[in-house]
């Protein structure tokens, strides 16, 4: 007869015991790190909040600097459009957003401005290019004042943040890839992989063509015929049919002093 003994009761209670005594350190641990953390980030923030204030006109002034700000921000989870014109209960303005606590109404009202003249000239351009301009374009007409007034000193990151603050209104705009370019579509439709396909090869050779699509891409007819009627449809593509054979161009991959 077997002298070995199987495991008793008491042995499960300790190891049940055990583990009960793991869980609460880690948790005792994690608890301990997140405050820690909680407590950096505070400190981060207060440090940020000077430097805003210290530095509050070059912020204003400077498009590069104001970039740079925008980025430590970011990086420290501070969102400088977050709760922009936001009404309180009682139904007048609140705070406002940080921009707006920590430098006045200047910076944040300059970011509602830019948003408006964005959306003035995708309007103003649309039936130009089908609702898609490159950001780089929108900031050269915006500075330029082209169309729609006054100029403004701006970088490509002004722009898009502008665009970005439009996204709680449902208006359609969005930044989009083609390519190695953004751009901006103002219209609330999405390419599709042909079509980002053909503006990409745009963006590369200047034009296309039916045949240039089929020998290089291996498509048939057919489907570079649709591609294209569907580009055109849009006014995405230009057509020029003064060739041989028709070329199709993009307005937003010209040069601005072609359009």
């Amino acid at each position: 007869m077997s002298s070995r003994r199987g495991v008793g009761l008491s042995a499960f209670r300790n190891r049940s015991a055990l583990s009960t005594q793991y869980a609460s350190h880690g948790a005792s641990l994690r608890s301990n790190h997140a405050s820690s953390l909680q407590n950096q980030l505070s400190v981060f923030q207060s440090l940020l909040h000077n430097f805003a204030i210290q530095h509050g006109d070059t912020i204003k002034s400077d498009p590069t600097f104001r970039a740079e700000f925008a980025r430590m921000c970011n990086a420290i989870g501070v969102d400088p459009l977050a709760g922009s014109n936001v009404k309180g209960k009682s139904g007048s303005k609140g705070k406002g957003s940080w921009w707006a606590q920590t430098l006045g109404g200047d910076v944040n009202d300059f970011y509602f401005e830019l948003a408006v003249r964005v959306v003035e000239l995708c309007r103003a351009t649309r039936g130009e290019n089908g609702g898609l301009i490159g950001v780089g374009e929108c900031r050269e007409m915006v500075g330029k004042g082209k169309g729609i007034g006054g100029g403004m000193d701006i970088s490509d990151d002004d722009v898009l943040r502008a665009v970005k603050s439009l996204d709680p209104l449902g208006s359609g705009f969005s930044v989009v890839t083609v390519g190695s370019r953004q751009m901006i579509r103002s219209i609330p439709k999405e390419l599709n992989t042909d079509q980002s396909t053909v503006l990409e090869a745009i963006q590369v050779l200047g034009y296309v063509t039916c045949s240039m699509l089929e020998d290089n891409l291996g498509w048939s007819n057919a489907r570079s015929e649709t591609v294209i009627q569907d580009l055109l449809a849009d006014s995405l593509v230009w057509v020029d049919a003064q060739s041989p054979e028709k070329e199709y161009w993009s307005p937003s991959s010209m040069g601005l002093d072609d359009l």
